[in-house]
């Protein structure tokens, strides 16, 4: 990972759609960073050097995404780092409450090309 490329933390359980959203991100030029949970997360973001941005599943082991959404906006140092959340819960009710915790986007895993989750990664981090 160069000093140059965006850093997106890939929060997900499924291993095979993390490596595909890896090898999607790193063709264009993102540098990826990997937590299987929210506890693996939580210690990629207590590094000093903190991702551009953050994909979130929401159903994880342990800690779920949502609360892990609810720590991040509460931490200063975290706060201001973009999350989308990305999931198979598509209900309204769950995109709402992803929002209102304070994602900037709530996309439907089975409606996710990954030429639009790049799109919608360099509209956010352009910002």
């Amino acid at each position: 990972m160069s000093d140059n490329q965006q850093k997106v933390l890939i929060v997900e359980d499924d291993s095979l759609l993390a490596e595909l959203l890896m090898s999607s991100l790193r063709k264009a030029n993102f540098g990826t960073i990997f937590a299987p949970d929210a506890e693996e997360a939580r210690k990629e973001l207590d590094k000093q050097l903190l991702p551009d941005i953050i994909l979130l599943d929401i159903i994880l082991p342990g800690m779920n995404g949502f609360e892990l959404l609810g720590i991040i906006k509460k931490e200063d140092r975290l706060k201001l780092i973009p999350v989308i959340v990305m999931s198979n819960l598509g209900s309204d009710q769950d995109k709402k409450k992803g929002m209102e915790l304070g994602a900037v986007a709530y996309m439907v895993k089975a409606d996710i090309l990954p030429e639009d989750l790049i799109k919608k990664i360099k509209e956010v981090t352009s910002k």
